[in-house]
């Protein structure tokens, strides 16, 4: 059995308590191990033809790429924006023990309720 792959996710929200509100979703469902908010940052973007900026929470979330397509669209539903950034890059070594946590923190036993909203 191979070693898992595993990536770092970026995600800008427009609020902290938006950030923690998915946080806390995503590390529930087990999409993510770990998730860090940090900011505020400022985005400037273009946007419908113009340069725009404003305030924003950078979210970055730790999973595997099983666990990415699932991710992707939970972040997707939860998200306000109309084109949100989620962005899944590739992690390329890590310290051992801290990947062996994450993916015990992916690992639900039972992949056919992997992403399924909590009540």
């Amino acid at each position: 059995m191979s070693e898992p792959q595993f990536l770092q996710v970026f995600v800008t929200v427009p609020s902290r308590e938006l950030g923690t509100s998915i946080a806390s979703q995503l590390v529930r469902e087990q999409l993510a191990g770990c998730v860090q908010l940090v900011g505020p940052i400022l985005s400037v973007y273009r946007w419908q033809g113009q340069v725009e900026s404003g305030e924003e929470w950078l979210l970055l979330m730790k999973t595997d790429a099983a666990t990415w397509p699932t991710l992707r669209d939970r972040v997707a539903a939860l998200h306000p924006y109309d084109v949100p950034e989620i962005l899944g890059v590739p992690i390329s070594e890590g310290h051992p023990p801290y990947l062996r946590w994450l993916a015990e923190s992916l690992s639900r036993g039972d992949d056919l309720n992997r992403g399924t909203p909590s009540p």
